[in-house]
């Protein structure tokens, strides 16, 4: 019996590792950005029922992990507060030396508001470079304005 989606992305990770899949072909099945499928598959995003079928094929999960796959998960995944994994920590850093800069420049353009995680869209690449190839990472989030009331 599984009691937290936790137990379906491990399940997930290790058939990925045994059957060799890659993100993007499992995008590719579910007609979705590998972005967004790799958020679901690692348990940050809900599947529709035929998504979480053809899912649940490519991985070989059971009947009761495919259903997991369609509940709404707890979102955020990071196991401390601060990361320790250091691609991610870099994200972390990236934060915190540029979140200032980042929302005076959005308030500077936009106003008072939020860019929304919600409607949401990435793209990451890989950007060939002579010196060492460079990850292009796009984002383009809605602007959302705080209500006044």
């Amino acid at each position: 019996m599984i009691s937290d989606r936790s137990e379906v992305t491990a399940m997930i990770r290790s058939a990925k590792v045994a059957k060799g899949i890659k993100w993007a072909d499992v995008a590719a099945k579910i007609d979705m950005s590998k972005e967004w499928t790799t958020a679901g598959c690692l348990g940050q995003m809900t599947f529709d029922k035929t998504q979480a079928e053809v899912i649940g094929e490519m991985f070989g999960l059971p009947d009761e992990a495919v259903a997991w796959l369609q509940v709404v998960p707890y979102k955020g995944s990071l196991p401390t507060a601060v990361p320790t994994d250091p691609l991610i920590y870099r994200w972390y850093e990236l934060v915190s030396v540029y979140g200032t800069s980042i929302k005076e420049l959005i308030h500077e353009e936009f106003g008072d508001g939020i860019m929304s995680a919600i409607d949401f869209s990435m793209d990451i690449t890989r950007e060939p470079n002579p010196a060492g190839d460079r990850v292009s990472v796009v984002m383009s989030g809605k602007f959302l304005p705080y209500k006044s009331y």
